[in-house]
């Protein structure tokens, strides 16, 4: 699967179909359709021998597949190494141009490798905890600049994103919310337009066709476009989930678990980002 945050490019943990397995369910013995089925310990050298002292054949043991555990610890390293990158930003760069250039580049250099690790085959710690790393020192100016002019908005923020993100959790928990193949493909449409038009927004504000940010604004409509892109973050988390209860259902190499934490990162970042900017916005009308 390609898609399931931002970047759109980061493959699931199963292909039985388009969409990362959705639909579909892990069968006994790991079935045919899933990519993790080929066990190795298949032919077990030892199973005739076995059954000829009578014993029955056992099954070999692998430890070696990605566990919720895996994914915890991981997610925890990639957004620990975010909050420190942050902190260490917001701590040692005050609020400057020169800062806002840092944090420019921090973004760019984030994004670089975010993509080069979204292209690659193979999860490597090395890009993600970089890309983290260089996200935090973006956050944290990017955050200073929003405290100075709107005191405790970060502190908001991260509020609000740890709400969406753990109603979004209960709301998948308890099933009100099926991501199936449809699911996805309608809501990464949806997401792929919402970039297309945040472009052109860019694009018409930068040569002044479009001003105050245009739809990006500081007033109604820039709340407004701000709640959508928060919502279409806590879509991003419903395919992260999808995509780790796959992961685990269908035995995936530990080593992926990697990819879950890099996933869940991006979309906490964007929930945070979007969050930050809503709660200026409404700062801004008091």
């Amino acid at each position: 699967m390609r898609s399931s945050n931002p970047v759109f490019s980061r493959r699931g943990f199963s292909r039985d179909n388009g969409y990362a397995g959705f639909n579909t369910a892990p069968q006994a013995g790991y079935a045919q359709g899933n990519p993790y089925a080929q066990n190795p310990y298949a032919q077990n050298p030892y199973a005739q021998q076995d059954v000829q002292y009578g014993a029955p054949p056992q099954a070999p043991v692998t430890t070696d597949r990605m566990t919720m555990d895996d994914v915890v610890v991981r997610s925890a390293i990639t957004l620990g190494t975010v909050a420190v990158g942050a902190v260490l930003a917001w701590a040692l760069l005050p609020v400057s141009t020169t800062s806002y250039g840092l944090a420019v580049g921090s973004a760019l250099v984030a994004f670089v490798l975010a993509m080069v690790q979204s292209f690659k085959r193979t999860p490597s710690p090395a890009l993600i905890l970089g890309y983290a790393a260089f996200e935090g020192v973006f956050l944290g100016v990017f955050s200073e600049m929003f405290n100075s002019r709107w005191s405790g908005a970060p502190f908001q923020a991260v509020l609000g994103t740890m709400a969406v993100s753990g109603a979004t959790l209960l709301v998948y928990k308890a099933g009100w919310i099926r991501v199936t193949a449809r699911y996805a493909r309608i809501g990464i449409s949806i997401a792929i337009a919402f970039m297309v038009v945040m472009a052109v927004n860019l694009l018409l504000v930068a040569f002044g066709v479009a001003e105050d940010g245009g739809l990006r604004s500081f007033g109604p409509l820039g709340a407004l476009v701000g709640i959508f892109a928060i919502l279409l973050g806590a879509f991003f988390l419903t395919l992260d989930f999808k995509q780790i209860e796959d992961g685990i259902a269908y035995g995936a190499p530990r080593n992926e678990s990697w990819l879950a934490a890099f996933g869940l990162t991006m979309t906490l970042v964007w929930i945070y980002v979007e969050m930050l900017r809503l709660v200026a916005i409404f700062s801004s009308s008091d």
